[in-house]
């Protein structure tokens, strides 16, 4: 008879042999407006190396499922909109030799490409096969030429993924070097600039080495980059290398860094020695997902499309922010450096507090980086890329992320007396307006823009843009604001915040009318009078407009701190749910999504992330399962067109892992929301030998998901919200039995609104 102790071990090697990569679709929103990036990656990564591909549209991730591939880049962004951004370091293979490399070589495709984590192959209409893996901070390429034919690798050093949206955000190449050495290895740097957030002049440096001798080496360049010999290029002109080989198959290691050439060739060589190969590559790449993400959550759960859904949403959310610990060009730290925050408008609702969760370690890391970013740079990023914070559009949301970490607990090796004060200038102190020009009247770059109007009038006034969506984020921000200098005892200041958090109540108005409803956030004058407001109409819903990406219908129910003033507002818990429940109706928005039915809902805008399970707030936990399982099961998908909008640097997917695990979080408080968990069981590692089981018994079939009692704990929960104390701190136990019917299980106190 074997003891506990064998068994035990027997279950944890076996667990460790589990290959969760196998279920991951790297394709999965890659078309469709999801924009996520399919190519080879780690977690946090900084190599992100794939395609870049050609068609006459923006590529915001370098893939395309159609158009001519003109590089194979070792930078990019994941999931992001507004416009592509890097795209730099890039090579790309010809047949032969090639006569003018600034003809911008391409081709098109002659299959589809293909993809698993760690790996991506295309095969070119020339005949070439390109195959491609990542360490961290380095890429392998592998390329396989027709059979008897020279190939060439032309590494292009102003290559840019660029913009064709005509606002003015397209990348620059602004200059280079390059030099080929002795020995046949490369190195050099490209300086760019622009791109979504408008940063300014920034450069990357790269070293490149091959595992066959070239036949032919040479430099080239334009204009004041014309070489002076053929193993140096450098100026503002375009410029690059090409290397020719008789070889079938070719190995091109390249590494990158933000600091120096000599840096990129460190890390090259310590990330791919020389005679790796790619499969080895491959598999330590899987290995790293498998170990630090994708068996964060394991289940029993069989079905195909349901696995795939759970470990490829993991995949997805874990792409960004990037770890550039070591790499900050702009300052010696001691503390961690994440970039590639894009952004937290998107972030704040789900991916941060469910990355609190699945990596607290990571979390805590990126607390202290962006604490680090205030002590450097002056303020808190909302959006940050290139080392460059922007752009922010609406509130200072990186104070919803510190407030959600001190209300949980994050300590560690946070400074939060910095934070602290870090928030505080958030809150009163005005940017320098960076005159950005699609909203000139205040700062898009980082902080409050509208604090003067949001101070002295207590909302914000039709002389500032997105003046009433930012009016509820500033509320939302105050209210972390709150959260932090109450539990630090910061009494006066806790006081003051949560009062101005109740502002966005001066934009309601009680006589704005739609479909029958009274009482909707308007735009008001410099003087305080409200502006006439179709709640159905946002204009452009853009930069310039008064509600960013988002109707005013939707932004009535943003004030996720003050619900029960909003249920009040909107005629009590009765008309609070038919409201709710028109919001879900099909053709109610006559300009709305047709993939959606022209519903107000829209599933592809974080506004209204939380808008399904806010029924909670009017005792109808019944209505929350029902409209969030409809919205998970009816625009998620595993396809291409997987997602029902920009993926946003994982948003998309952690809503969807949210409502897997049957809990909504409310950023900034302690409070989660439930619903009901998908599968029969799921574990999450919470670390430091704690977990959270999620068990449910009942049909739990696509209709027969509502709760007919939940114990937590083991202990009868009559409630429709759960705080960060009883399943997440020390771990804990969920369990769901569930039915077709509704029941009144949940009989107790409604969920907190604590600034009502």
């Amino acid at each position: 008879m074997y003891g506990l102790a064998f068994l035990l071990c027997l279950a944890a090697v076996v667990d460790a042999q589990v290959d969760y990569t196998q279920h991951v679709r790297p394709f999965l929103g890659t078309a469709g407006g999801g924009n996520m990036f399919p190519g080879v990656a780690r977690p946090f990564g900084m190599a992100k190396l794939g395609p870049d591909v050609y068609n006459g549209a923006d590529a915001y991730s370098g893939y395309l499922p159609t158009g001519d591939v003109n590089g194979y880049s070792m930078m990019h962004v994941s999931g992001t909109g507004g416009a592509p951004k890097y795209g730099t370091v890039s090579q790309f293979p010809v047949v032969g030799k090639i006569s003018n490399p600034l003809s911008s070589p391409s081709s098109s495709r002659a299959s589809a490409d293909q993809a698993e984590v760690g790996y991506y192959k295309s095969t070119l209409s020339t005949g070439i096969t390109v195959e491609l893996a990542a360490s961290d901070r380095s890429g392998l390429y592998q390329y396989t030429f027709p059979t008897g034919k020279q190939g060439t690798i032309v590494v292009d050093v102003s290559h840019v993924l660029p913009s064709f949206r005509g606002q003015g955000l397209g990348q620059k190449y602004s200059k280079g070097s390059i030099s080929i050495l002795q020995d046949g290895h490369y190195e050099g740097s490209g300086t760019y600039n622009n791109g979504w957030n408008r940063s300014p002049d920034w450069t990357v440096y790269f070293c490149g080495r091959f595992d066959q001798a070239a036949a032919e080496s040479k430099t080239f360049g334009e204009g004041n980059a014309v070489p002076s010999n053929p193993r140096s290029a450098s100026g503002t002109g375009r410029l690059g290398a090409t290397f020719t080989f008789n070889q079938k198959t070719v190995k091109s290691r390249v590494g990158i860094s933000w600091i120096s050439a000599a840096k990129a060739c460190q890390t090259l060589g310590s990330e791919i020695p020389a005679n790796t190969q790619l499969q080895s590559l491959v598999k330590a790449t899987q290995k790293r997902w498998n170990d630090q993400v994708l068996s964060k959550i394991t289940t029993t759960e069989t079905n195909p499309t349901n696995l795939q859904l759970l470990y490829t949403a993991l995949y997805g959310m874990h792409l960004m922010p990037t770890n550039r610990t070591g790499e900050n060009p702009k300052w010696q730290s001691s503390e961690p450096y994440y970039d590639d925050i894009v952004t937290y408008w998107d972030l704040f609702r789900s991916q941060t507090p469910l990355m609190h969760i699945l990596q607290p370690a990571a979390y805590e890391e990126q607390i202290r980086s962006l604490i680090d970013i205030w002590r450097r740079d002056g303020y808190l990023p909302d959006g940050r890329s290139s080392n460059f914070n922007g752009r922010t559009q609406g509130g200072s949301n990186a104070d919803n992320v510190l407030a959600d970490a001190y209300v949980k607990g994050v300590r560690g090796k946070v400074n939060w007396a910095d934070g602290y004060k870090a928030m505080v200038k958030d809150a009163e102190v005005t940017p320098a307006n960076n005159n950005d020009p699609m909203a000139r009247d205040s700062s898009t770059k980082e902080g409050r823009g509208a604090l003067p109007d949001w101070k002295s009038k207590g909302f914000i006034s039709t002389s500032y843009s997105r003046a009433v969506s930012r009016a509820v984020e500033y509320a939302g921000n105050d209210f972390a604001l709150h959260q932090v200098a109450r539990l630090r005892g910061e009494t006066q200041d806790a006081g003051k915040y949560l009062a101005a958090s109740r502002n966005w109540r001066n934009h309601w108005d009680p006589k704005a009318t739609a479909l029958g409803f009274s009482g909707f956030l308007v735009p008001k004058s410099p003087t305080g009078v409200f502006s006439t407001q179709n709640p159905l109409s946002c204009g452009g819903c853009y930069w310039g407009d008064a509600y960013y990406q988002g109707l005013p219908w939707e932004y009535s129910f943003t004030a996720l701190h003050d619900m029960k003033t909003i249920v009040q507002l909107s005629g009590g818990a009765a008309k609070f749910v038919s409201r709710l429940d028109t919001s879900f109706k099909p053709n109610q928005h006559p300009n709305g999504d047709a993939r959606f039915d022209k519903t107000i809902f829209n599933p592809g805008n974080e506004p209204d992330f939380a808008m399904p399970y806010l029924y909670n707030f009017a005792g109808r936990q019944d209505l929350s399962v029902e409209r969030s399982r409809f919205v998970a099961k009816s625009y998620y998908n595993t396809g291409a067109s997987g997602l029902p909008g920009n993926s946003d640097a994982g948003a998309m997917q952690s809503w969807l892992l949210w409502n897997m695990i049957g809990l909504y979080p409310l950023t900034g408080q302690t409070t989660f929301l439930i619903a009901s968990p998908w599968f029969r069981s799921m574990t999450i590692n919470l670390g430091g030998g704690k977990k959270l089981t999620v068990t449910s018994t009942g049909p739990n079939s696509t209709t027969a998901n509502k709760v007919q009692s939940l114990k937590v704990n083991g202990q009868t929960w009559n409630k429709s919200w759960l705080v960060w104390s009883d399943v997440f701190a020390n771990g804990g136990t969920m369990a769901f039995v569930l039915g077709e019917q509704r029941k009144d299980w949940a009989t107790g106190a409604l969920p907190p609104s604590p600034a009502s």
